[in-house]
């Protein structure tokens, strides 16, 4: 039997689809990738969080799965909606790359070195919100596109910088462009940031074939992350951040949700916790933040994401989910 795998047509896909039909074959799977078309690849001038948000980068893989053309569906974790349809299960989380989010700034370098009033071009609001706490003079710019498209808006100067997740970066070669690692403390990850996310329908073949993959520490990890979209109902449209790492025996889960503060600038609540059940923690954190008047900031998210962000006035740029 030969597993079809779907992926989306861009670079940084087919290069994370090649790499798990690699593994595959490494243990005797044959396999074959599918590329298709997503309704977000072909909706090319707006914000993800004004038409739909991230699940339309997932649609048309989960559809193929569900019509018996495609056997697995490959993606970037973090954008994978927080609730599955019913009968598709992620069957496995592979070893996660580094999470943290890169600056490419080819002439100031680091972040602290920006000057007052840069443009910085982001597609993620989790970022604007926490890049404006920290500098409130900046001008966060909503871009879209691929990789090389974004990186060349700030080598152009079209953009004083630009971030995006180290993971794709070095996925594709370019690390080199980056000019500085931002510390999870300034830019703290999106949820399963770096890791890959292989879906199946539910005890499918392709999932039995796929389950090996799973990588243990990151599966504890990315599931705790997800608790917290889960709770909060969390999308690209409401900026949360949720990062887990393991320690010792324990889960230790840094969170935080944004928006605007009602004075013109963001407001930022974080919560934080250890414990050894994923879901369970990740629950947790989300209420927490809840508690320390969540449910306000998400309504006001939802009402106001787009006014943390300016348009840019450049044409053209292609749709692409935050990697």
């Amino acid at each position: 039997m030969t597993l079809r795998l779907a992926t989306r047509r861009s670079a940084l896909a087919l290069w994370q689809s090649e790499w798990v039909a690699a593994l595959l074959r490494r243990r005797g799977q044959a396999c074959a990738i599918l590329p298709l078309q997503t309704q977000g690849d072909r909706i090319l001038d707006r914000p993800l969080s004004e038409v739909g948000g991230k699940g339309l980068f997932v649609k048309e893989l989960e559809e193929a799965l569900a019509q018996g053309r495609a056997d697995l569906a490959v993606h970037s974790a973090k954008d994978v909606p927080f609730a599955l349809p019913a009968g598709f299960s992620l069957c496995a989380f592979l070893l996660r790359e580094d999470p943290r989010d890169a600056l490419v700034a080819p002439r100031a370098k680091l972040f602290a070195r920006l000057p007052r009033g840069a443009r910085v071009g982001t597609s993620s609001l989790r970022r604007a919100v926490q890049l404006r706490a920290e500098r409130p003079d900046l001008i966060i710019v909503p871009v879209r596109g691929n990789v090389q498209t974004r990186l060349g808006l700030a080598s152009t100067g079209d953009l004083d910088a630009v971030v995006l997740a180290l993971a794709g970066l070095r996925r594709l070669g370019l690390e080199q462009q980056v000019t500085e690692i931002l510390p999870v403390e300034l830019s703290l990850p999106a949820a399963g940031q770096g890791a890959l996310a292989i879906e199946a329908l539910d005890e499918s073949p392709g999932a039995l074939a796929a389950g090996p993959l799973d990588d243990a520490r990151t599966s504890r990890c990315v599931r705790a992350e997800r608790a917290v979209l889960y709770r909060l109902a969390g999308g690209c449209t409401v900026p949360i951040a949720a990062y887990a790492v393991e320690d010792g025996a324990r889960i230790w889960l840094r969170t935080l949700l944004g928006g605007p503060d009602g004075r013109g600038g963001v407001k930022l609540l974080r919560a934080e916790g250890r414990g050894l059940n994923p879901e369970s923690l990740g629950a947790a954190a989300a209420e927490e933040l809840l508690e320390k008047g969540g449910a306000d900031l998400l309504e006001a998210s939802r009402a106001h994401a787009p006014g943390l962000t300016a348009p840019v006035q450049r044409p053209g740029l292609g749709a692409r989910p935050s990697e």
